[in-house]
């Protein structure tokens, strides 16, 4: 243990003799490499951070049934699942796009509209300026950069109020269809319905009665007194006995229709609900406001880290070129 400790103390003094005997030129490259990081620090262009925080929604529609009102109210904040859900809807290009559309971001970003390249630029100057953050509260974190602090805030507040839009057109392509298969389906049954009813009138005008009256026909017939109205009496009889099980089917298919169409109409109001109202699928908690002090770049980080990687740097450069000299002297 004595003898290990013994060679660790000469060779950290073996390391800072080394040191000290190239002190000019790591004092150099250090001292230079400090000037040439505090002047870029200066010229790298200050952005400013525009922060907005939302919580997603747990359930985007108005329900009509017990079940579904039970598993999700409106008032109900998201959990996991649906800021999953918003973190993918507000990365899409669906959001970016409209952005750069309404802030004119190629012309904000200096990237030339000739540029082959120009959307593989975008994009990652749009990453490197948009962020999506989710918290460990469970809600999102939307952090904008920008050197104008007045775009990163409106800028932020825009793709808020873009949540809802972009949402609801993604709903609506799968709803609006869903709800016009539905309405022609209630046009359908209502249409076979009317069809029933209207047959049912047609023999009610030939003088047809449902069952219960069709027995009453038969007493009649026997109490009555005059041979005239026996002879009415037996041409209703007559009438009936003819179209009396045709009127019972369709006395019975119309009450099916009627029950069937009744339960359909909950299935009908819900996707009419779901296609035609728009819904709010988030809580605002934060609004971004006009940064007062940029938040990049950190010129006191850069230029310590600079200086101290310059030394560092240094320092194994000459221990290695020492070291490459030793070995061609031994060669």
């Amino acid at each position: 243990m004595t003898e290990q400790t013994t060679i660790l103390d000469t060779e950290r003094q073996n390391l800072l003799v080394f040191v000290w005997r190239k002190r000019k030129i790591i004092i150099i490259v250090t001292a230079a490499a400090a000037v040439v990081s505090i002047i870029a620090s200066f010229l790298m262009t200050p952005l400013f951070r525009s922060t907005a925080i939302v919580f997603p929604a747990a359930t985007s529609t108005v329900s009509f049934s017990e079940q579904r009102n039970a598993k999700a109210a409106a008032m109900d904040f998201g959990e996991e699942e649906q800021a999953e859900q918003l973190v993918q809807i507000l990365q899409s290009s669906r959001i970016r796009d409209k952005i750069v559309e309404e802030f004119d971001l190629f012309k904000h970003y200096d990237i030339d509209d000739t540029d082959p390249n120009k959307h593989y630029k975008l994009v990652k100057q749009y990453e490197q300026h948009v962020l999506f953050v989710r918290t460990r509260y469970g809600s999102i974190q939307i952090d904008v950069l920008d050197r104008n602090p007045q775009q990163a805030a409106d800028m932020a507040n825009k793709i808020v109020d873009l949540i809802d839009s972009v949402k609801n057109d993604m709903v609506a392509e799968r709803t609006l269809p869903a709800f016009e298969i539905n309405k022609r389906k209630k046009q359908q049954m209502e249409t076979e319905r009317e069809t029933v009813l209207h047959k049912l009138d047609s023999l009610s005008e030939l003088g047809v009665v449902s069952l219960e009256g069709r027995t009453n026909l038969f007493q009649a017939y026997v109490d009555s007194k005059s041979a005239t109205e026996k002879a009415e009496i037996k041409k209703m009889i007559d009438v009936n006995l003819k179209h009396g099980s045709a009127f019972d089917g369709l006395e019975f298919i119309r009450n099916e229709k009627i029950t069937k169409l009744e339960e359909f109409l909950e299935s009908y109001e819900q996707a009419e609900s779901d296609a035609n109202t728009l819904f709010n699928h988030k809580f605002v908690v934060e609004k971004a406001v006009v940064a007062d002090k940029k938040d990049k770049p950190k010129r006191m980080i850069i230029v310590l880290l600079s200086t101290i990687g310059a030394f560092l740097f240094m320092v194994f450069a000459l221990l290695i070129s020492d070291r490459l000299k030793e070995l061609k002297k031994i060669a």
